[in-house]
């Protein structure tokens, strides 16, 4: 008998790719069930890490935010409005650096066997989502002890949280595929986030920039390029009932996110072919 070589290689058709995605939901399943587990259970303090992450942030940004004496929308407490914003940003930055580095962490199960190497970066959302419901229950407990009760905007909140992972995973897949042909954007990715924070409404409210005289009318529609502004505004209008969503900045904010998305979409699945040879 002769010599048989198997060749395990993707589909070419999107329509093909996209049933795979399907057919393989199993190792999704899979992949975040033990990104759970190792965030959980191989750390000293567990869960608490998903406490203590948000209190840290929500500490910091309120206090700059009264050091700088920014604006609040009167009966809102500080706190509150901070908490609201910090909700999102965490769980964008974590699943945003979680996707961006899924790849080059999963090296060795890519050159080993053929699957829709989005399910990776994808399935690490989920443990992001984890925290997100943990840090969630924070902001509750907040309102509670502020007595603050929510408005009939809050049913708008899952759309808001779709736009984050929309974000989140659009951005995370086009750095996960550049971070495995060029390994030094793992060392980009932090500055990214880091930058992110201070340009995006935390320590601040939106209306601080929309309603300044003193900031030109380019800076506020540069301001409102940044994905996670319609985010942030729209988290708290939904939470808090405030006037942060600024309709024109938030279309143009949706709309870069949406952009986001599909071009990762885009270039991951133009590279996506050559990550086993060059990881």
């Amino acid at each position: 008998m002769g010599n048989h070589r198997v060749v395990i290689e993707p589909h070419t058709t999107d329509k093909n790719y996209w049933k795979d995605l399907w057919k393989f939901r199993e190792l999704f399943y899979f992949l975040a069930w033990r990104d759970l587990l190792v965030r959980y259970k191989q750390t000293a303090i567990g869960v608490l890490w998903s406490i203590i992450r948000p209190l840290l942030t929500l500490s910091v940004m309120a206090f700059i935010g009264w050091l700088f004496e920014s604006n609040i929308p009167e009966g809102t407490p500080r706190l509150l409005l901070v908490a609201a914003a910090t909700l999102p940003w965490t769980f964008f930055s974590t699943a945003f650096s979680e996707s961006a580095n899924s790849l080059i962490a999963n090296s060795n199960l890519l050159t080993k066997v053929y699957f829709p190497r989005m399910i990776v970066p994808a399935s690490t959302i989920i443990v992001c989502l984890v925290d997100f419901l943990i840090s969630f229950a924070i902001l509750i407990v907040l309102m509670v002890v502020y007595q603050y009760t929510p408005s009939i905007n809050m049913l708008m909140l899952p759309l808001f949280l779709l736009l984050a992972l929309i974000t989140a995973l659009g951005s995370g897949l086009y750095i996960a595929a550049l971070n495995v042909k060029y390994r030094d954007f793992r060392y980009i990715v932090p500055f990214i986030v880091q930058f992110g924070l201070y340009i995006s409404p935390i320590a601040f409210s939106s209306q601080d920039i929309y309603q300044s005289e003193r900031i030109p009318e380019i800076i506020k529609w540069i301001y409102s390029m940044n994905p996670m502004v319609a985010v942030i505004d729209g988290f708290r209008w939904s939470i808090l009932g405030t006037n942060d969503l600024y309709l024109p900045g938030f279309f143009i904010s949706s709309a870069i996110s949406l952009f986001l998305l599909f071009f990762g979409i885009y270039y991951f699945r133009k590279t996506e072919k050559s990550f086993a040879d060059v990881i």
